[in-house]
């Protein structure tokens, strides 16, 4: 069996756990335990988790993903699109969340227009192989590729949310 074998084979793994664009529950759990080992900080810097306030509830959401750096600043990738329940969070939260891996960081994330984010994308995908499955372009693909795709995508920058900046509202 070759590379590209296993590699396909762990594609279609991939994409069954979040057949549907949502985590099953198999990949609810292991979401759970790797938000736990990079809150931690037990993971690769680039693995953090994201804690945002539920829309509905209110309650803390927690889940991991990948950091993705690119000149000098730091992003969040929504593999599933913009229909995942942690960018309806954090867009309902006005961006303001937490990172964790090892401290908590109070975060602003501001979403990156269309037209900015391919090579943040390109970026990721080199990053996070777990991702790779769900966006539909090789990572080694020509800056282009990722430019059709980029409207599919959501992309956030991190900023530090520092007292002060923003409407006032604190969570």
């Amino acid at each position: 069996m070759g590379h590209d074998d296993s590699a396909r084979r762990l594609h279609r793994i991939d994409r069954w756990l979040y057949r549907g664009g949502r985590p099953g529950r198999l990949a609810r759990v292991m979401n759970r335990q790797s938000a736990l080992a990079a809150s931690a900080g037990l993971t690769p810097r680039r693995l953090v988790t994201l804690e945002v306030p539920g829309r509905r509830t209110g309650r803390r959401v927690s889940l991991p993903l990948v950091v993705a750096d690119h000149e000098g600043e730091r992003y969040l990738v929504s593999m599933l699109g913009p229909d995942a329940n942690w960018v309806r969070n954090v867009r309902a939260a006005d961006g303001r969340a937490v990172l964790r891996h090892g401290r908590r960081e109070a975060v602003r994330l501001e979403e990156v227009e269309v037209g900015d984010r391919a090579p943040v994308l390109r970026r990721y995908l080199a990053l996070a192989p777990g991702a790779r499955p769900h966006l539909p372009v090789d990572r080694r693909a020509p800056l282009e590729e990722f430019v059709r795709i980029a409207d599919r995508v959501p992309v956030f920058r991190v900023r530090p949310d520092r007292p002060g900046s923003g409407d006032g509202n604190r969570t």
